[in-house]
């Protein structure tokens, strides 16, 4: 080979092409080489790694992946073998992974959502202040508003249907949860929801119940449930 590594990418992860000859050891330190000039390329990417061209030992594919670890900032998903890398099943792959960490990881939006304003998330997410109608949240994960929420809110946007929805005061337009649709209008939802008689408003939570959403205020039991 011309260059001991070659790096291929595609559209969700890599593949590396290994000189099948060179002493491990002198591929291993290439291997760095290679990947810390691609690190602003690929810096803070989630991505499944593929091996060609050397038959490598389970130690082997162990130190290749401590290497990339401690030397950049990339983070390796999974190894996958040749005769299965398929864009599909990649990608499967890291949408799993990426829905797993949404429900442990969160952000944090600080400020009024305003009509015709949309705001995207790829983990569950905090905002703090109102969401107005016209305005959109939409969020692989949880949404919690520490506010009023009056427009639309999409929780587990990868189709996870375990997420949930929270707001200090709940009257939203439209809440999404997976493949899950409620809206404000419906008799269902309006049966789930306490006549808002009080002046003021209580905190409530949504969830997917029986392939309908169903909102119920926020008790010890309303979150020992999700």
């Amino acid at each position: 080979m011309s260059q001991p590594v070659i790096i291929k990418s595609n559209r969700y992860g890599i593949n590396l092409i290994l000189d099948p000859c060179l002493p491990f050891e002198e591929l291993l330190g290439c291997i760095t080489d290679k990947f810390l000039e691609s690190e602003k390329f690929f810096k803070n990417a989630h991505m499944a790694l593929s091996f060609e061209g050397r038959d490598l030992s389970e130690e082997e594919e162990y130190l290749i992946l401590d290497a990339i670890s401690n030397q950049t900032s990339i983070h390796v998903i999974c190894i996958i073998d040749n005769d299965e890398i398929r864009e599909q099943y990649t990608k499967q792959k890291i949408d799993q992974y990426l829905e797993e960490e949404s429900g442990n990881t969160g952000k944090f939006y600080k400020g009024t959502l305003r009509s015709g304003q949309s705001l995207e998330c790829g983990t569950s997410i905090i905002i703090i202040g109102d969401v107005n109608p016209g305005a959109k949240i939409v969020s692989t994960g949880n949404i919690v508003v520490l506010g009023a929420l009056k427009g639309t809110a999409y929780a587990g946007a990868s189709g996870n249907e375990e997420c949930f929805v929270v707001a200090l005061d709940m009257n939203p337009v439209q809440i999404k949860i997976g493949g899950i649709i409620g809206r404000c209008e419906d008799k269902g939802i309006l049966a789930s929801i306490r006549e808002r008689k009080r002046a003021v408003a209580e905190p409530q939570v949504a969830t997917v119940s029986g392939g309908h959403i169903l909102i119920e205020p926020i008790t010890k039991n309303a979150f020992h449930n999700i």
